[in-house]
């Protein structure tokens, strides 16, 4: 049937799927797309560059990229600027630490059906994954 989705990007969650348009003039758009190709900065302290090595050696890497990182799966979004984004899971919550927490801990209670699995992470280490995330702009 023409308009119908098939495959697997298709089911349920396509009515969660929010999209935020940011009007601004040329100067500034080129400014933003300029950095969007930029890969992921050096972590600067020993917290962050612990979280990117869980990032880069637990299941994280194998589905998403981190541009400039081992990290190059393709099944997920790219998150090497995942920092710099407003909303996380297809704009159903807005991007800060415990929304982002609790994406990585339990995606379905966020967003029902999504094919990201949950993790389990030591407090220790998700602080540590959490503060690496974060340098990601």
């Amino acid at each position: 049937m023409p308009g119908e989705c098939s495959g697997p990007a298709s089911g349920v969650q396509h009515a969660k799927m929010a999209l935020h348009v940011f009007a601004e003039p040329p100067e500034q758009y080129e400014a933003w797309a300029e950095q969007q190709r930029k890969p992921a900065p050096e972590p600067a302290g020993a917290e962050e560059k612990r979280g990117r090595e869980l990032f880069e050696t637990r299941t994280c890497a194998m589905c998403h990229t981190i541009q400039g990182t081992k990290a190059n799966g393709r099944r997920a979004p790219d998150l090497t600027h995942l920092a710099g984004r407003s909303m996380l899971a297809a704009g159903m919550v807005p991007n800060t630490r415990g929304h982002l927490a609790g994406w990585i801990i339990d995606p379905h209670s966020i967003k029902p059906g999504v094919n990201m699995p949950s993790h389990q992470f030591q407090p220790d280490e998700l602080q540590a994954l959490l503060a690496y995330l974060g340098t990601l702009k």
